[in-house]
């Protein structure tokens, strides 16, 4: 019986990991004022080897960065990309959230 319990146990321990979706992290930046400006920084955060995908919001001046599966990104990375290309970071959050839940709105 308690083969049973620790099997099932591991059991619900996979499935717990395997749904577990990577961070994304929510950046502020202020001096983002146009889609040149969002470019620049989106194709900087997308050269990285840790990043997944990278979703750049001018009116809310948001970037959002997602990391790859088993990979991390620290976050003075992210503040020596976007401060090296010529923008301040106001604020890093980290969100569990993918970008699409983001981009939709519902991660407030």
């Amino acid at each position: 019986m308690k083969h049973l319990l620790l099997v099932f146990g591991f059991g619900l321990s996979l499935t717990s990991l395997s749904s577990f979706a990577m961070p994304s992290y929510k950046v502020t930046v202020n001096g983002m004022v146009c889609s040149f400006c969002a470019q620049g920084i989106e194709k900087k955060m997308k050269a990285l080897s840790e990043t997944k995908d990278v979703y750049v919001g001018l009116k809310n001046h948001l970037v959002v960065v997602e990391v790859k599966d088993g990979l991390t990104l620290s976050q003075d990375t992210i503040r020596k990309i976007i401060k090296g290309a010529g923008y301040e970071v106001k604020s890093i959050e980290l969100s569990e959230h993918p970008i699409e839940h983001i981009k939709s709105g519902m991660d407030k």
